[in-house]
């Protein structure tokens, strides 16, 4: 078996279990580094005009892992409590990698070490974009309790750039804002009108809050491929032994891409298609969400007092007869805070992703029915990391600003004719008021987008991947890991089911024997190979 030689960090280590809490479910990213003493793996990467010498200031670094007590966000704080072996550091990587001598960004990072000898670092991130790593290192670590991959590994997250805890972070929205408009922006919400004026506005708004016009060009996903090769040399892995979710598979793809020299493994789950561009993917994704309705719907009729109807072909009309009325009148909920049309319906979608909350948004849809909205406002906030404090974390924000970086631009009349076509994909979707007014938020950003579609194409020297994809996945669509396994050469799991992800969950024991033998031993399943839900 491959073994990743590595320099180790003097922190203290136990091998007491963690307290159990309900964490495995979050999509909730953190970063981690570990102490390096050596530069592990050559700089820069093939077709990268960063200056060695001065990238390697950041390779040779030290970081000192430790408590992790006031480290994070007030969330994070929490379960670094509760989770007692979680360790946490930072590490600084270059703002600007076309100016690795300027100014620094430092992101947040955790471990939690292997309970037994380490093959090396299995890093892990979470998806969005604007996911927290750090948290999903925590979350990684109950999830896979009980394989031999929490004995042979660290595992490490960390928050990318502008993301979380990590600084400079993302700020484009204050929690008053936010409590009274929901975070919508304009290139993610289901209705409404914008002008020029409104996009440039909320731009301005975000270089003011962030405060750092630089951090908000540099956000996209090759820039943080550039730090996750950072951290992967300080934390002393000659190669990356990576796991990735949604946004997360970019990520991972992109770095192969970039560094296909550098990858040990890299499990890939719930894959954004790399050879879609961003109306295209976007289509199919809101035809995944129209599907997981339907499926919903079609369960809920088989009770005579479903909110819905007993019919699933009226669904959707009766749908809309609940759901409109918000356009005019959004309900006041007993905090105070409104509840409209885009809320509600984002907060339905949000519930989509996996079918365990279906009784929860059907629950939800009956109170607005009633006239009252406290179950959907509690799942959008549950989706957007709202504290009980009223404290919002900044994942939608930087969700917004990574896209745009990375997300091909499009013109007003382009906008209009997407948000028709996700009308026409996901009717349920449909507010009946058209499509005037729809824009691309991102269409006065300070810098240009850097990722080119598709991506990830012809690597050479690639070693085999897994890339697991779920058959009912209404957000990143069974296809798209098709997709992914064929361009990176590698290996695709099939999961029959219907959920958004499984890897680090726990909850399947096929899953976990699979991806354990990938990650520990580099053994990849059998083509056409499947597990199966439930």
């Amino acid at each position: 078996m491959p073994v990743n030689f590595r320099c180790r960090s003097n922190s203290n280590r136990s091998d007491r279990p963690p307290r159990l809490i309900g964490i495995a479910a979050m999509l909730l990213p953190a970063a981690l580094l570990a102490a390096a003493c050596t530069s592990a793996g050559p700089d820069p990467a093939p077709g990268d005009s960063a200056d060695a010498a001065d990238i390697e200031q950041f390779r040779t670094q030290s970081l000192d892992f430790g408590s992790c007590q006031g480290y994070g966000t007030a969330l994070a704080d929490q379960i670094f409590a509760v989770i007692d072996r979680t360790e946490c550091a930072r590490l600084t990587v270059p703002l600007d990698y076309g100016d690795p001598i300027g100014d620094t960004a430092q992101l947040a990072a955790t471990r939690l070490p292997a309970r037994g000898e380490a093959i090396g670092s299995l890093i892990v991130n979470p998806g969005g974009p604007g996911g927290s790593g750090a948290l999903q290192a925590v979350a990684s670590a109950e999830g896979l309790k009980g394989t031999d991959i929490v004995d042979s590994f660290d595992i490490v997250g960390f928050d990318p750039r502008g993301v979380g805890a990590s600084t400079p972070a993302i700020d484009c929205l204050s929690d008053e804002q936010s409590d009274q408009d929901g975070i919508v922006f304009p290139m993610a919400a289901n209705q409404g009108e914008w002008t020029a004026d409104d996009t440039e506005t909320l731009v301005d708004q975000c270089i003011s809050r962030t405060g750092s016009e630089a951090l908000l060009a540099n956000v996209g996903t090759r820039d943080v491929a550039r730090d996750m090769d950072i951290l992967r040399s300080v934390l002393g892995d000659e190669q990356l032994t990576y796991l990735g979710q949604s946004y997360g598979t970019r990520l991972g793809a992109v770095y192969a891409e970039m560094f296909p020299d550098r990858v040990r493994a890299m499990v890939l789950d719930g894959a954004l298609d790399p050879a879609l561009g961003t109306t295209e993917r976007r289509l199919t994704q809101y035809a995944g969400f129209q599907r997981a309705f339907d499926l919903m719907a079609a369960s809920c009729a088989q009770s005579p007092d479903c909110v819905l109807g007993t019919d699933p072909a009226e669904s959707t009309a009766r749908f809309h007869a609940i759901m409109r009325p918000l356009i005019d009148a959004a309900i006041v909920t007993d905090s105070g805070r409104p509840v409209t049309y885009n809320i509600a319906v984002g907060a339905v979608i949000a519930a989509l992703y996996q079918e365990a909350s279906w009784p929860q948004v059907l629950a939800g849809i009956a109170e607005v029915e009633q006239g009252r909205g406290e179950i959907l406002l509690a799942l959008n906030d549950t989706f957007a990391e709202r504290g009980a404090d009223g404290v919002w974390s900044n994942y939608l924000e930087a969700n917004f600003a990574i896209n745009c970086i990375d997300e091909q631009r499009r013109t007003p009349e382009q906008e209009e004719n997407l948000r028709a076509g996700v009308y026409e994909a996901a009717p349920f979707m449909d507010p009946g008021v058209g499509v005037s007014g729809a824009r691309d938020g991102c269409e006065s950003w300070p810098a240009e987008n850097d990722l080119t579609y598709p991506y990830a194409t012809d690597v050479e020297g690639l070693p085999n991947s897994l890339t697991i994809s779920i058959t009912g996945d209404p957000t990143t669509p069974y296809q798209g890991g098709v997709s992914l396994a064929d361009t990176l050469g590698g290996s695709l799991l099939t999961v029959e089911g219907e959920q958004h992800t499984i890897a680090m969950s726990g909850t399947s024991e096929c899953v976990n024997a699979i991806v354990t033998a990938y990650l520990t031993d580099l053994r990849t399943p059998e083509q056409g190979s499947s597990c199966t839900l439930g």
